[in-house]
C-alpha cells in the first residue's frame, strides 16, 4: 500500500507529473500517425470498458495504456496539422504551463477576497489585450468598464444580452419584455438564438436579418434601417444589435462603423463578436476591420481560437461594468467581507453565469510573456499566408471555385457541378465525406445561398506549407474519382 496513490503529495506528483507530460509530449510527436477525424461508430467506447468503476486502484501505466488503446481511437485530433474544420482550437506549450499552474493552485475566485491575484491578473491582463487591440480606453478597468474571462462566446453574449435586456426592461417597464427585439444577421452565431432562449426574448423577436452575397454575407444597414422602421412603427422596442467580426461560415465582418451609428440612434445595446477574427487584429493591417468598436457596448472575441491559449477562454470587455453587475449580481450572507463590502474590488462572479471560475488569466499571462505580441503577430500571419497559398491553389483548378472572399485564414470553395447536375451539393458533400473518410484530413462545410459549401480553416499549431498541400491533392484526387463516376 505505500505505493498508493494519495490525495496530493509532492513527490508523488513530480513522479506522475513527468509521465503525463512525456505521454503528452509522444502524443505530439506521433499526432501525425492518428487519422485526424475519428473513425469510430457510435457507442464504441461502452464494449471497451467495464461497467462499473475499479474497487481498488489500478497503476497510472495501465490507465495510460488504455488512453492509447481505447481512448485515442475516439479521439478527433484537433491540434493535428491536417486539421482544417470549423475553426481552430490552439493548444500552446505557454497555455499548457498556464493550465498546469492554474490546476495547481486550484482557487475558485468568484470574488477578490478568495483569491486577489485571480481577480487583479485577469483585470491586468485584459487591460493589455484591450491596449494591444486599439480598444476604447471606455473598456479598461481604469474607467467604468472593464474586461472579464467567460468560458465561451456564447457565454459571453448571453451576459450582455441579460445587461441589456435588464436596462430595456428599467426604462420602459417590467411588462414590455414581449416588446423587445433582438437584431443581427442570419450568418450571426447560433449563440445568440440560444441567449435570447434563455434570456426569455420572445422567438419571434428575434431579427435574423438575410445577408447574400451582395454584401459578401455582411448585414446591410438598409436592410437593418428598414427593418427597424417597421418594428418601430409597430410599437415593438429594439434593444440589442448584435454585429459580427469573421461570421462562422465565412468570415464575413458587419459594417461596424455604419451599424454603430444605427444602434445609436436607437439606443439598442450594441455587441460585436469578434470570436475568431478579434485575435487577427493585433496586427495592424487588421485592426481596421473593428473600426467602429467605439460604438460598441460590448467586444468578444476567444483567446482560445487562435492565441495560443488553451481552451476555454473567451474574454469580454464592456464599457459599463454597473449593467452586468445590476443584472447578474447577488449577495447572500455567506460570500459578504470587508474588501467587497468597501467597493474597492472587482467581485467577477458579478458578470458571469456561474459563481465559481477558474484563474484562466494565468494561461493567458505566460501565452503573452512567454511568446510576446511579435511572435504572436507573426503566428497569425503565418496562418493567412498559408490560406493564400491554398486560395491560390483552388484558384489554378477550374473545376473548382472560390466562393467568398477571403479576408483571414478560411478559404471557402467548392467543386463545379457536370453539366445537368443538380447544384453539385450532393456533390461536395461527397467530397468532404470521401476526404474526411481518409483520415488524411479533417474539413467542414457551410451552405451559403442554398450552395453547399467547403470550409478550410487553417490555424492548427502545428501546420505548415506541406500539410496544405497534401490536402490539396488529397481533395483533387477525390474530386478526380468523383467526377469519373
Amino acid at each position: 500500500m505505500d505505493n498508493e496513490l494519495k490525495p496530493m503529495d509532492a513527490e508523488q506528483l513530480r513522479e506522475h507529473a513527468h509521465k503525463m507530460v512525456d505521454f503528452i509530449a509522444d502524443y505530439y510527436k506521433t499526432i501525425e500517425d492518428f487519422p485526424v477525424l475519428s473513425q469510430v461508430q457510435p457507442g464504441y467506447l461502452r464494449n471497451l470498458l467495464p461497467e462499473s468503476a475499479p474497487r481498488n486502484p489500478e497503476s497510472l501505466q495501465s490507465v495510460l495504456d488504455d488512453v492509447q488503446k481505447k481512448i485515442f481511437p475516439g479521439v478527433t485530433h484537433w491540434q493535428s496539422p491536417s486539421y482544417f474544420a470549423y475553426y481552430p482550437s490552439n493548444s500552446s506549450i505557454a497555455g499548457f504551463l498556464g493550465e498546469m499552474l492554474s490546476a495547481a493552485f486550484n482557487v475558485i475566485g468568484f470574488s477578490w477576497i478568495t483569491s486577489p491575484a485571480a481577480t487583479e491578473l485577469e483585470m491586468i491582463v485584459l487591460d493589455w489585450l484591450a491596449k494591444l487591440l486599439q480598444l476604447p480606453d471606455d473598456f479598461l478597468s481604469s474607467g467604468k468598464g472593464g474586461g472579464v474571462i467567460q468560458g465561451t462566446a456564447s457565454e459571453a453574449v448571453l451576459v450582455v444580452l441579460l445587461a441589456a435586456r435588464d436596462r430595456a426592461l428599467r426604462r420602459f417597464g417590467k411588462d414590455s419584455l414581449k416588446k423587445l427585439v433582438v437584431y443581427a444577421s442570419d450568418q450571426t452565431h447560433s449563440a445568440l438564438q440560444k441567449a435570447c432562449q434563455i434570456g426569455g426574448i420572445h422567438p419571434e423577436n428575434c431579427r435574423l436579418l438575410k445577408a447574400d452575397f451582395s454584401t459578401n454575407y455582411a448585414l446591410s444597414p438598409d436592410v437593418l434601417s428598414e427593418e427597424l422602421s417597421h418594428d418601430t412603427a409597430s410599437g415593438l422596442i429594439p434593444f440589442f444589435l448584435c454585429a459580427t467580426v469573421g461570421t462562422t461560415s465565412s468570415t464575413a465582418v458587419d459594417p461596424l462603423p455604419e451599424l454603430g451609428n444605427i444602434a445609436k440612434s436607437y439606443e439598442m445595446w450594441f455587441h460585436i463578436d469578434a470570436a475568431y477574427a478579434g485575435s487577427a487584429c493585433i496586427c495592424p493591417e487588421y485592426r481596421q476591420y473593428i473600426n467602429g468598436v467605439e460604438e460598441a457596448n460590448s467586444f468578444n472575441m476567444n483567446l482560445h481560437k487562435w492565441f495560443l491559449t488553451n481552451f476555454d477562454c473567451s474574454t469580454l470587455w464592456v464599457k459599463d461594468r454597473h449593467a452586468l453587475i445590476q443584472s447578474l449580481s447577488t449577495n447572500p450572507e455567506f460570500l459578504k467581507n470587508k474588501a467587497s463590502q468597501t467597493e474597492m474590488v472587482v467581485d467577477y462572479k458579478d458578470w458571469q453565469i456561474p459563481l465559481g471560475r477558474r484563474f484562466r488569466s494565468l494561461k493567458v499571462w505566460m501565452v503573452l510573456r512567454l511568446y510576446g505580441i511579435e511572435n504572436l503577430q507573426k503566428y497569425i500571419r503565418n496562418h493567412i499566408k498559408l490560406a493564400e497559398h491554398f486560395e491560390a491553389l483552388v484558384c489554378k483548378d477550374p473545376r473548382f471555385e472560390i466562393v467568398t472572399p477571403r479576408i483571414f485564414a478560411l478559404v471557402c470553395f467548392r467543386l463545379l457541378p457536370r453539366k445537368n447536375e443538380d447544384g453539385g451539393n450532393k456533390l461536395n458533400q461527397n467530397l468532404l465525406d470521401a476526404v474526411n473518410a481518409s483520415g488524411n484530413m479533417f474539413i467542414s462545410h457551410t451552405v451559403l445561398s442554398g450552395k453547399y459549401i467547403l470550409r478550410f480553416a487553417v490555424g492548427a499549431p502545428l501546420t505548415e506549407e506541406n500539410h496544405i498541400n497534401a490536402a490539396w491533392k488529397l481533395l483533387q484526387a477525390e474530386a478526380s474519382a468523383l467526377l469519373a463516376n
